[in-house]
This record gives structure tokens, C-alpha cells and sequence, in this order.
């Protein structure tokens, strides 16, 4: 292993370390109160909820796995239309089945990893913008009656771009290896059977 991949490894954990070991009265609770202001309760509502972390790392993943300039395009486009979701809710703009749609970006970006192939730019671009959509309007809905929308907005934006880089780094660490392609099959079948589980209800 080399030293650049070591350090990538560490960089990582540290950043995980820092945003899943905090106190979690820095997200809303009860939907209602903030204990630590708005903008720490948008930070940190996409790593404490599992199901949105696990969407925006895989969106990592697949923009390292694929390479080029995907690496900044699918982050880009996944926090830009969390944005545009968000601003539909914040009008009063309806969309269904959120819950569903957020739980199947789960599954779907998983078997993406897995299958280790190049899609096209415009394929992935719809793929990821389109459940960025919804998670974007699921923030907007679950965000604390007395949040400041901005202060919140501009929280969950940043705390999913930071997941999104923690992704990146976890999708370059099997690039060093050999069997690349089992790592991420493992990978994204471990993701998907997570978002399955979802969808079923169980988490």
C-alpha cells in the first residue's frame, strides 16, 4: 500500500470520526428545538441519518470509480439539485413517495458500484440528479420548525458535499489493488442490501 493511499485511508477516518461521533444535540430534536443553532443542525442531519449518508457516499464512490471528470461533476450536480429539492419544498411544490425515492437511491447507486462499468455523463448526470431531487425535498421536510431555512440549507449543503468527499476517497482506495473489481462489487452489493432493507420498511 502506498503512502498516498495510507494517507487518503487516514483522511478519511477523520473525517468520519468527526462527523458520526458528534454530539447528536447538534441535530433537531424532536423536530421542534436546536439545541446548537441552524446551521449545525443542517450540518450534521445527512451524516445522522443513514440513509441519506449512505446515498451521498456511494454518489462518491461511482464519481471515483469512474474517474475523470466525474469526480467533481456528480458531487456538483448531487448538491446543486439537493438545493433546487429543497427550494421546490420551501415553495410549497409537492413531489410523492420520498421516502421511497430515498431508499431506492440507496439501491440503485449501490448495484451501480457493484457492476464497476463507465456510464455516459447524461445517464449518470439524470441518475444522480434526479434522487438528489428528492433528497434535497426530504431535508426540506424534515427540517426543524424553528430552523433559519438559510442557515439550515446552507448546513445540510455543506455536510453533504464533506460526505461526498469522504466518498471519493473510500472509491479511490481500491483503484491500488487488483482485484478492484470484487472491492467494489462487495462494496456496492453491501450499500444495496442496506437500501433494500429501506425500502422494505426494516430500517
Amino acid at each position: 500500500m502506498t503512502t498516498q493511499t495510507k494517507l487518503k485511508i487516514a483522511f478519511a477516518c477523520y473525517l468520519s470520526a468527526i462527523l458520526i461521533f458528534v454530539p447528536t444535540q447538534a441535530v433537531a430534536n424532536g423536530g421542534d428545538t436546536i439545541s446548537f443553532g441552524s446551521f449545525l443542525a443542517g450540518l450534521f442531519h445527512p451524516v445522522m441519518q443513514l440513509n441519506h449518508f449512505l446515498a451521498m457516499v456511494s454518489a462518491g464512490i461511482i464519481s471515483a470509480q469512474i474517474g475523470g471528470r466525474m469526480v467533481w461533476t456528480i458531487p456538483v450536480t448531487f448538491v446543486g439539485l439537493m438545493a433546487i429539492g429543497w427550494g421546490l419544498n420551501l415553495a410549497g411544490i409537492g413531489l410523492g413517495y420520498i421516502d421511497l425515492a430515498v431508499a431506492l437511491s440507496i439501491v440503485v447507486l449501490g448495484l451501480i458500484i457493484a457492476i464497476d462499468r463507465s456510464f455516459t455523463v447524461a445517464i449518470m448526470i439524470i441518475v444522480v440528479g434526479l434522487f438528489a431531487l428528492f433528497h434535497g425535498y426530504a431535508h426540506g421536510v424534515e427540517m426543524p420548525s424553528l430552523a433559519n431555512p438559510i442557515q439550515y440549507a446552507s448546513g445540510f449543503l455543506i455536510g453533504a458535499a464533506i460526505i461526498h468527499f469522504i466518498g471519493i476517497l473510500v472509491g479511490g482506495i481500491p483503484q491500488n489493488y487488483e482485484k478492484r473489481s470484487s472491492i467494489f462489487s462487495i462494496m456496492g452489493a453491501t450499500i444495496a442490501v442496506f437500501g433494500a432493507l429501506f425500502v422494505s420498511g426494516i430500517l
